[in-house]
C-alpha cells in the first residue's frame, strides 16, 4: 500500500461514513483536491487489490477489506492524535497534520504498544471514535448544536470540523470537549445562538452551531 492509496482509502471511508453506500468520483476528487481522472485511475487501482467496487458511472465503495484497511488507517491517525495531545502537549488543532504523516507508519506492534500506554482511548481530542484493533468502535449518540431547541442543554463531545481556524475559536471562546452546554435562545433571522458555557453566556453564529456536537 503506498501512502496516496491509504489516504484514498481513508477519504472513501470518511465520505461513506463507514456505509456500503456509493461515492461520486467527483465528490472525492474534490475532497482530495485533484482531477476526477485521477480518482478514476485510483479507483482501477483499488480495484484490483480487491479494496474498493467501481464501475464506471457508478461511484466507488469500499470492499470488506477496504473498510478493514481504511479502519487501521483511521486507528492509527486517532491515537497518534491522542498521543500528541496526551504526552506531548500538543494543541488539539496542532496535532491533524502531524498525525497524517505518522499514520502511515506500517508496525503494527509500535501502534498496539501506542494503545496500550494511552490506556486504550475510546475518543480522540476532537470527540471522534478510535476504532480498537478488530475494527470496531463506538459512536456518541450526538446531536449537532444548531438542530437542538431552545432550552435544550447537554455536554460538548466532538466537532464536524477539526480545521486549525475553527478549533482556535474555539479555545479563544473556551468551548471544548467535555463542557456543559445550554441553548438560551435562537434569532429567527440568521439562526445564530445564545448559549451558556459552563457558567458563562456566549453568542455563536450558525456556522459555528453547525459544527459543534452535543449529547
Amino acid at each position: 500500500m503506498t501512502r496516496s492509496e491509504e489516504n484514498y482509502l481513508k477519504t472513501i471511508f470518511h465520505l461513506g461514513s463507514g456505509d456500503e453506500g456509493s461515492i461520486n468520483t467527483n465528490a472525492i476528487a474534490e475532497q482530495m483536491e485533484t482531477k476526477p481522472s485521477s480518482v478514476t485511475d485510483m479507483a482501477k487501482k483499488l480495484a484490483e487489490k480487491g479494496l474498493v467496487n467501481y464501475k464506471k458511472y457508478q461511484g466507488i465503495s469500499l470492499t470488506d477489506a477496504g473498510v478493514k484497511t481504511a479502519l487501521s488507517i483511521v486507528r492509527k491517525h486517532r491515537l497518534w492524535e491522542t498521543f500528541l495531545v496526551e504526552k506531548l502537549d500538543f494543541a488539539w488543532d496542532e496535532v491533524h497534520e502531524v498525525a497524517e504523516q505518522l499514520e502511515h507508519i506500517k508496525s503494527e506492534k509500535l501502534i498496539d504498544k501506542l494503545d496500550q500506554l494511552l490506556k486504550f482511548p475510546k475518543y480522540d481530542p476532537h470527540g471522534d471514535p478510535i476504532p480498537g484493533k478488530n475494527g470496531e468502535f463506538q459512536e456518541h449518540n450526538k446531536d449537532l448544536l444548531s438542530e437542538l431547541p431552545v432550552g435544550a442543554h447537554g455536554i460538548c463531545v466532538g466537532v464536524k470540523d477539526s480545521s486549525s481556524a475553527f478549533l482556535q475559536y474555539l479555545d479563544k471562546h473556551e468551548i471544548s470537549i467535555g463542557k456543559p452546554i445550554q441553548i438560551l435562545g435562537k434569532e429567527a433571522f440568521d439562526g445564530s445562538l445564545h448559549l451558556k458555557i459552563g457558567e458563562r453566556e456566549h453568542t455563536v453564529s450558525h456556522q459555528i452551531a453547525c459544527n459543534i456536537y452535543l449529547k
